[in-house]
């Protein structure tokens, strides 16, 4: 049994984690607002993340083998993280993502298209740190969300006195209604609707995880393994958007529709017109063994359709109560001879 602390954790893949984490039978904190609650028999600590002295309040005398967090974005948040966690834990795990390779957000060096790209592409121990840049602005935040995760990797990797990893974690299905995002859910609308889905002329493929092997992944780096700096974490095979869409088309009975867009041009998620799929080679080395994406994305799809037509039917019922209760007040206003 391992004391794991989680940071985050409340939906998704970082509930799931919270879930096998305990089911594996490690003693499990989860560190986070409060506004869900954690599986009984997991330890719940209140605290903004963002507010260095709440956390320390809330965290008191406790000490881990190792913590996990979910929702680091910027460097600052980092810095807090690597101060009050120092001498509190052994092992540190943050879950970043493969934005940190997108050409678009920063000058990379170039990866040929068709190569998979390793974690050395971008290597936190060199990467500049600007901690006095607008973080604490969500606009700003949302629009710089790749250059956060590299910076706040950077800032581990430099500054913490514990052993730090990152998994970067690829595009996350699965899950139906969990997956908050929409963007399956874009597409199994779409397509059932007949609605036009926007590529690039030459759409270039990438690489997904189901969210119940990312959870796995995590945990994995948190209590089985004693790797450090960044791991790529992303299921075998690559898609690209038309064949993300004909496995949704399989399971409709429609065919696309598409749309090009102009070289440069916004389009719907999963068509990219610059190339940053990742490697996994380092985690299989390391003794992680992923899926094959094509083995679970129909089921992924399955889920999502079902999940749209329960939400479809929840409403045609609200409706439909509405419209009785309109009826009925309708009624009972009628006056009587």
């Amino acid at each position: 049994m391992q004391r794991i602390c989680v940071i985050g954790g409340s939906r998704y893949f970082g509930k799931l984690l919270v879930e096998r984490l305990q089911a594996a039978g490690h003693q499990v904190t989860v560190l986070n607002r409060g506004s869900v609650r954690p599986p009984t028999g997991v330890e719940n600590l209140v605290a903004d993340r963002n507010d260095e002295a709440a956390v320390v309040a809330a965290l008191g005398s406790r000490t881990f083998d190792a913590v996990v967090d979910q929702v680091c974005y910027t460097p600052v948040q980092a810095a807090i993280a690597a101060r009050v966690f120092a001498g509190r834990t052994r092992r540190y795990v943050m879950t970043s993502t493969i934005e940190v390779y997108d050409p678009a957000t920063a000058a990379l060096p170039a990866v040929p298209a068709g190569i998979p790209v390793p974690e050395e592409t971008v290597d936190p121990a060199t990467w500049l740190v600007s901690s006095d840049l607008p973080w604490h602005d969500e606009a700003y935040l949302a629009a710089h969300y790749a250059e956060g995760k590299r910076q706040a990797e950077a800032l581990f990797s430099r500054a913490a006195r514990f052993e730090f990893a990152s998994v970067r974690s690829a595009h996350v299905l699965g899950g139906g209604a969990q997956e908050f995002t929409g963007r399956l859910a874009h597409y199994t609308e779409r397509i059932a609707q007949g609605d036009e889905i926007t590529v690039h002329a030459q759409a270039l493929p990438t690489v997904f995880i189901h969210y119940e092997e990312l959870a796995d992944v995590l945990l994995w780096a948190a209590t089985a393994a004693d790797f450090t700096g960044p791991v790529n974490a992303c299921c075998d095979g690559l898609l690209d958007v038309r064949d993300l869409a004909a496995v949704v088309a399989a399971q409709t009975g429609c065919e696309p529709v598409y749309r090009t867009v102009a070289a440069g041009g916004s389009a719907s998620p999963f068509s990219f017109d610059r190339h940053y799929a990742m490697s996994n080679s380092r985690a299989k080395q390391l003794g992680f063994v992923f899926s094959r994406t094509t083995d679970w994305l129909p089921g992924a799809v399955a889920e999502t359709l079902a999940a749209s037509e329960t939400l479809a039917a929840s409403e045609t019922l609200t409706a439909s109560e509405t419209l009785a209760a309109s009826e009925t007040l309708a009624a009972s206003a009628v006056p009587t001879a």
